[in-house]
């Protein structure tokens, strides 16, 4: 592998040996008297710095290559990787039997029996206070005498005598019909569920001494 890695270098693997000529080379030029320039020994000298750079440059390499051969692991089986990826089951440690609760899950069932008891009461009641809608209608009423000479105003005494639950009697005036007669209009409050207008009907027209008939002149939803 790092002889793969390495072939497209240009560095010189073989420097010791080239190192040792070299000076057997000089050793020569020393003992035949020949003098060696100033030039040429800077040059060598440079040319040692570079082989000492790139010899700890290739050691820096093979080193770098060793780490990435021994990083890389076989790869694990697909079992192997699979109980990898699971965390493991670790089984609980038995109790003591100092530690056992011999009564604990009944009493924590009847705790939460009562907290989900006293939720629902809690919500009964906010339910129950909650106002509800209640139907109503404003309805007026002709209430028509017999005669000019019926007293009006012992029949709308006698009219606004009637009471029932959900009834509330509102303003009345007296209303032109013709050769000197008039008739009662009042108004009234009713709440739909309780009261029936026919049945209010019935209890108006009971007082035959004033009344003849009564009408709705008008009936409106609130």
């Amino acid at each position: 592998m790092t002889a793969t890695y390495l072939q497209h270098e240009t560095i010189w693997f073989d420097k010791v040996k080239f190192a040792e000529a070299e000076r057997q080379f000089y050793e020569r030029l020393v003992q035949s008297g020949e003098m060696v320039s100033a030039e040429v020994l800077a040059q060598i000298s440079s040319l040692q710095s570079q082989v000492d750079s790139l010899t700890k440059l290739v050691q820096s390499l093979q080193t770098t290559v060793s780490n990435l051969q021994g990083g890389k692991g076989a790869a694990p089986a697909p079992a192997q990787a699979q109980r990898a990826k699971q965390p493991s089951e670790s089984k609980p440690a038995p109790a003591d039997d100092d530690d056992v609760d011999l009564f604990g899950s009944d009493e924590e069932d009847e705790e939460a029996a009562k907290i989900r008891e006293e939720r629902l009461k809690a919500y009964a009641d906010k339910k129950s206070k909650k106002p509800t809608v209640v139907a109503k209608s404003n309805v007026i009423l002709d209430v028509k005498p017999w005669d000019d000479e019926t007293d009006m105003a012992q029949m709308e005494k006698a009219v606004r005598t009637i009471e029932m639950d959900g009834l509330l009697w509102g303003a009345s005036k007296l209303v032109p019909l013709a050769y000197g007669i008039k008739k009662l209009q009042i108004s009234c409050v009713v709440e739909d569920d309780k009261v029936s207008i026919d049945e209010l009907t019935e209890k108006l027209e009971a007082f035959e001494d004033f009344v003849q008939s009564v009408d709705i002149a008008a009936f409106n939803k609130i």
